[in-house]
């Protein structure tokens, strides 16, 4: 037999999405449990892209989840373009008059993960074995909490914000898929280092794309495109440093400082939409929903924002018994999806190789990049779209 649990939200994934939602409803007085089937500490440990956009920022803070990101994080106002080794700053302040921060989702998710303890939310990890029945009329999560123990939730509405491997997904019937998959990955690496730049420095080089990112004062982030069958463990670090060099190398004496690489994995690339977003009481958020390539640093920021579409969705739809405002989240949330995944691929295809392209495609896309950093304009619409547009 089952141990229940009733409560008016479940939430399906405890990633940033997930407790960011709990968080929210609990703001609004609405209870809610979430699941996850990794434990806390594989998440915290776990590195991913951290760039947040200015909402996302204000959402941390305003929320009252914490304010660690304004003392703890970096502020960056702008990003540098190079290409024909030469380095473009687009200021974001000057354009825009927003900036973003480079803010590791691991620390986001120890944020929320703390704000959640301290509010005595229902939060579970380790789960197994998780299954959603009953999404058109009374929705059931059952599954094997982290002690062996069957568990059983009954609730008014649940979320599948766990991830791009979702168990959520497949229960939208009649949904569209609209899939991406493109012919390079990104080889990420860790590297003991000092920072080689203030702020991120996108590269388009003949030999292909390049990201110095930074981490910490000692540990910084770097990627450099390449074919998605690559084997990370095939790769020494003097061969890493030299694709590195070779790309960021140019006529303004540029050059990286290195150190030893700490971890090296391969990411591939791909985009992803599926709608609607949500089938009776059932809603998706995040990678559930939608995934996208990280050129653009908008996969984790995405998420918040279908959040805080939802959680103002779920209030309407329980404390003024308006199910009818469940009918409007696909629409809300689709129309920023969209956006970020133009801008998304528009980064990508600026910036990277592919295999096969004539010459002609290669001073085109040079002319892209020189007629983007001669323009205000074009300059503007990369700093409105990299520091996040306003959410109404």
């Amino acid at each position: 037999m089952s141990n229940t649990t009733r409560t008016q939200v479940a939430i399906v994934g405890g990633g940033p999405a997930g407790l960011m939602l709990s968080h929210l409803l609990h703001n609004a007085g609405i209870e809610s449990v979430v699941i996850d089937n990794r434990t806390v500490e594989q998440i915290e440990t776990t590195h991913r892209a951290g760039i947040l956009e200015r909402d996302s920022v204000r959402l941390l803070v305003d929320s009252g989840v914490s304010d660690r990101v304004l003392t703890d994080g970096h502020e960056h106002e702008g990003i540098s373009l190079r290409f024909g080794g030469v380095s473009h700053r687009i200021d974001f302040q000057k354009l825009a008059g927003a900036s973003c921060w480079l803010y590791p989702q691991t620390e986001v998710f120890i944020d929320l993960h703390r704000a959640r303890t301290r509010d005595g939310g229902d939060v579970r990890y380790g789960v197994s074995d998780a299954e959603v029945t009953g999404v058109t009329d009374t929705p059931i999560v059952r599954f094997t909490d982290a002690d062996g123990a069957r568990q059983e939730i009954t609730a008014d509405l649940v979320v599948g914000a766990d991830g791009s491997r979702s168990i959520c997904r497949g229960l939208v019937a009649d949904a569209h898929q609209y899939f991406r998959e493109y012919p390079f990955a990104w080889f990420g690496v860790m590297v003991q280092a000092p920072p080689s730049a203030p702020e991120l420095i996108y590269t388009r080089a003949p030999e292909g794309f390049a990201l110095i990112s930074q981490r910490t004062d000692t540990v910084q982030r770097m990627y450099f495109q390449c074919d998605p069958g690559e084997n990370p463990d095939d790769w020494s670090d003097d061969r890493i440093w030299d694709q590195l060099h070779t790309r960021l190398s140019g006529e303004d004496g540029f050059r990286l400082k290195d150190g030893p690489v700490l971890e090296r994995t391969v990411l591939p690339f791909r985009s992803f939409v599926q709608s609607p977003m949500r089938h009776g009481k059932l809603l998706l958020a995040g990678d559930a929903a939608h995934t996208v390539p990280p050129t653009g640093a908008k996969g984790l920021n995405l998420a918040l924002a279908d959040v805080r579409v939802l959680a103002d969705v779920l209030e309407r739809a329980i404390t003024k018994d308006d199910d009818a405002a469940l009918d409007t989240y696909t629409d809300r949330a689709l129309s920023r999806v969209w956006k970020a995944q133009h801008f998304s691929y528009w980064m990508t295809t600026m910036l990277h190789n592919v295999d096969g392209a004539s010459d002609f495609d290669e001073q085109r896309q040079l002319g892209e990049l020189e007629t983007l950093v001669a323009s205000e304009a074009g300059s503007t619409y990369l700093a409105e779209g990299y520091t996040g547009w306003p959410l109404h």
